[in-house]
């Protein structure tokens, strides 16, 4: 029988995209940054002596939290403590991380899951990262949230620290829409230089990937630097925009050299994040740890006037920041985002002034510190002064000195000239009637833009049509009148007001067919939080997933992939399986594919999120988008193969989900329509039976109870599912 894919799931229908594009979530209680809110931990006080006199350990020890922002106060105990950093380690003022899913599994606070509390020892005005955080956001970069707090540990003043949001899977889940991609955090000597094409080279100690550790394969991060360090000239900007999502990153570029941020990737290749985002295939850059910034110096440089194109160390290898300096196009944009940053989107003079406000809003607090004189001999006239004057060896220029300074030489040696047009975040989804929506981000050096999508069906005559700018530099468009069997592709063209024109991404985008030769496979059952309910082979209790063929033909499960992103289709294949009708396979979504081949490489979220199956043609054969799980309940489909979804208190994997159902196929189950195909009169049942048609919309069109046969005269051609009282399912064809 040819196999038809149905394009919605049935009986309800709706749409789930996860937008591509950067998220910049609220401050919220947590990161008010109005008021100084105090955190108070308390700790054995000999657990707290060995911490200190153990200062590289990474142990974390029971303590209780207590948060107060003069509007919320909460307690959680117990939480995770710890020191954090690298040379704070060693400091007087310490750097302490709190975790609060260590003792709590699954524990978060605001959505948060590590606060990182920064001493700032090395900066006599305890502001210049909060100042760069904030710098970050402005320029819509995803960067990590900030505020400052008090710390009191065991009822003791530990003086004024700075609130560092951790980057971890929440953060690039709320930053980009999903969490399951590679994140690797980078640091000293992370250059990018390029070790060669096995992803085993580049485990050094430089790159740590802090997901998807199981699985430990750095290949997505090799591709990167293969790209970045061997593409010629003249696939420059072709093949790494495949791969890197280059344009925010020269947001970043700008930002760092401004700002002074040397212990970063381009002078001290250190202190970043790499995420591969699921949702584009790219990897995307994040700062982190940027308090040696805004004149801080060990290595008697001037910050405020270094050349803004030649702002790496010497000659060492720095190919993110070298290749885009030589290279016209990538030169020019980074150019206009250096103008940009402090001419129109950073006014320096409001700047200083809003610098001021928080200076006298968090001064009392340093006057009190009792750690903040035992580093460098920091006084409180140090620290009121460190904004306009030069303060011991390190800090060699006031913080609105340094500013003014660095505006000043940023302007003289800023090239004039043009930017080609940026298109990024390009978008799009199949809708229903037969309809495409595009959407892509659009900057241009000058408006208006013209932006375009051009594009072809099965591969014929290229067509273009408008999209219309919505906000906020977004594009959109709706194609109309594409079937679902149609293979789409296309490119999105922008021009701007001079003419130059951009046209991205070099190879056209498909999209392909909602139909093709796909068979009924549902995620019919699913656990994401599995205490006592089912063991694996080797007695682990994990995440699981039951995989359920409705067809009446045998499916082989190797041309099928399981995924928890449906942007990403082809996550994992599925083994060499035969799956007769009406059977269930349950494979183990442990992110462990090396305990066998049914062990999946990715996990379940009991927070939420989704699961799909897909052909190997990477067409969507089944998926379910699932909320908070509790523990030892599953989530399925009910009947089997049905899209009726809901919780079972008594879980059935690898069975079925009716009560007293079989195991194997049973024949009352199997529903047959004839003629098929079939054209008007009466389409007759095997069975007399209670019965729903839905087209290939997912719109109802017939109930029946205890019926033997269906007129279908008014139909139009096309595809509709039939679906039993008992859950039958069977393809009819209406020609």
């Amino acid at each position: 029988m040819k196999k038809l894919f149905l394009l919605v799931i049935l009986i309800q229908f709706s749409v789930y995209f996860s937008n591509a594009q950067s998220y910049f979530p609220e401050n919220g209680p947590l990161y008010i940054d109005t008021v100084v809110p105090r955190i108070d931990i308390t700790i054995n006080p000999d657990t707290l002596d060995w911490i200190y006199d153990h200062p590289d350990s990474d142990i974390e020890f029971h303590a209780k939290f207590v948060f107060n922002n003069g509007t919320i106060v909460d307690t959680i105990d117990p939480v995770g403590f710890r020191l954090r950093g690298n040379t704070s380690r060693q400091s007087a003022k310490k750097s302490f991380k709190v975790s609060f899913n260590t003792f709590t599994s699954g524990g978060k606070y605001y959505g948060v899951e590590k606060l990182n509390l920064n001493g700032e020892h090395n900066d006599p005005s305890i502001i210049r990262s909060k100042v760069m955080w904030d710098m970050f956001r402005k320029m819509e970069v995803p960067a990590p949230r900030a505020n400052h707090v008090q710390l009191y540990i065991n009822g003791n003043y530990h003086g004024l620290y700075i609130n560092v949001e951790h980057i971890d899977e929440e953060f690039v889940l709320t930053r980009f829409g999903n969490n399951d991609g590679n994140l690797f955090k980078c640091l000293y000597p992370a250059d990018l230089d390029y070790l060669g094409s096995n992803p085993d080279l580049y485990k050094t100690g430089a790159y740590t990937l802090k997901t998807n550790e199981e699985a430990d394969d750095y290949t997505d991060l090799a591709n990167f630097i293969n790209v970045l360090n061997n593409a010629s000239n003249n696939n420059l900007v072709c093949q790494l925009d495949d791969v890197f999502n280059t344009y925010d990153y020269l947001k970043v570029a700008a930002a760092d050299v401004f700002c002074g941020n040397w212990d970063g990737y381009i002078f001290n290749k250190n202190n970043y994040y790499l995420y591969h985002n699921t949702a584009t295939g790219k990897m995307e850059y994040i700062p982190y740890d940027v308090d040696n910034s805004f004149g801080i110096d060990w290595f008697n440089i001037d910050w405020a006037t270094r050349n803004i194109y030649n702002w790496q160390m010497g000659n060492e290898p720095r190919p993110l920041y070298t290749r885009a300096m030589d290279f016209p196009e990538l030169r020019n944009q980074y150019s206009f985002y250096a103008h940009a940053m402090i001419n129109n989107i950073i006014d320096i003079d409001s700047l200083i002034q809003s610098i001021s406000n928080r200076r006298d809003m968090i001064a009392p607090y340093v006057i009190d510190d009792p750690y903040y004189p035992l580093d460098y001999g920091y006084t409180y006239n140090d620290f009121l002064n460190s904004f306009t004057q030069t303060i011991g060896a390190h800090v060699k220029i006031g913080l609105f000195p340094y500013l003014n300074q660095r505006k000043s030489a940023t302007n003289a040696q800023l090239e004039n000239n043009t930017m080609m047009p940026v298109i990024n975040y390009i978008q799009h989804e199949r809708e229903a009637g037969q309809q495409i929506w595009i959407k892509a981000y659009v900057q241009v050096y000058e408006q208006p833009a013209l932006v375009k999508v051009r594009y072809s069906i099965n591969d014929g005559n290229t067509q273009e049509t408008d999209l219309q700018h919505i906000g906020n530099g977004i594009y959109s468009t709706t194609l109309t009148n594409i079937t679902e069997e149609s293979m789409v592709s296309y490119q999105i063209s922008a021009t701007d007001n001079i003419g130059q024109e951009q046209i991205l991404p070099c190879n056209m985008i498909d999209i392909h067919p909602a139909t093709g030769d796909t068979p009924l496979l549902f995620i019919n059952e699913l656990m994401a939080d599995n205490a006592n309910t089912i063991a694996d082979e080797g007695g682990n209790y994990s995440d699981w997933i039951e995989v359920y063929n409705g067809d009446s033909e045998s499916v082989n499960l190797e041309d099928f992939y399981l995924t928890d992103n449906l942007d990403s289709p082809n996550k994992w294949q599925m083994p060499a399986i035969t799956l007769e009708p009406g059977h269930f396979e349950l494979f183990w979504a442990d992110g462990d594919p090396s305990l066998g081949d049914h062990h999946t490489n990715f996990k379940l979220s009991k927070d939420g999120e989704e699961a799909g199956i897909f052909s190997s043609d990477q067409i969507e054969v089944d998926a379910v988008v699932f909320g908070t799980q509790s523990e030892d309940i599953s989530f399925g489909r009910f009947p089997d193969g049905t899209s009726s979804l809901q919780f079972f208190n008594t879980p059935t994997p690898g069975a079925s989900n009716i009560p007293n159902g079989l195991d194997e196929f049973d024949n009352q189950f199997l529903l047959i329509a004839y003629p098929n195909p079939a054209t008007g009169g009466l389409v007759h049942l095997n069975q007399s039976t209670s019965v729903q048609v839905f087209n290939s919309t997912g719109k109802l069109m017939y109930t029946g109870t205890q019926v033997n046969s269906i007129n279908i005269d008014q139909y139009t051609p096309g595809l509709y599912i039939l679906i039993s009282e008992n859950g039958g399912r069977f393809k009819l064809i209406v020609n």
